[in-house]
């Protein structure tokens, strides 16, 4: 089991900034960044491996930058240039398997924060 909690949500204005933190309980092998707007279904963020190695959605090429604190089993989020568009729920997931690979697909991803709202504002 891996426990996830995630914070660093909050409110602010379009061109802002904001850093997610999500805590794990234990070491896993990849984990990701993924959010979910109202009335849309929940898209992939970013991920990053336990090696370093990184995806990012389209959407956020170039804004976002998934990190990680291997020593502290911390994952972090920087997100500059935000956006309305970037207005959701965020969550924090995570997967033991190397076999799985580390790539933004929701079905490879057992465990789950609870999430940390994001709202951006015009």
């Amino acid at each position: 089991q891996v426990q996830l909690v995630e914070s660093g949500g909050g409110s602010v204005q379009a061109g802002g900034f904001l850093r997610l933190s999500c805590g794990a309980s234990r070491a896993t092998y990849c984990m990701g960044w993924f959010r979910q707007a109202p009335g849309k279904e929940r898209e992939g963020v970013a991920t990053i491996a336990a090696d370093g190695s990184t995806t990012y959605g389209d959407s956020v090429k170039g804004r976002f930058t998934i990190s990680q604190d291997n020593a502290k089993n911390t994952l972090y989020l920087q997100m500059n240039s935000l956006n309305v568009e970037d207005t959701a729920m965020y969550y924090c997931a995570a997967h033991l398997f190397w076999a799985r690979g580390c790539v933004l697909d929701r079905g490879l991803f057992r465990y789950w924060g609870q999430g940390t709202q994001v709202t951006v504002s015009s």
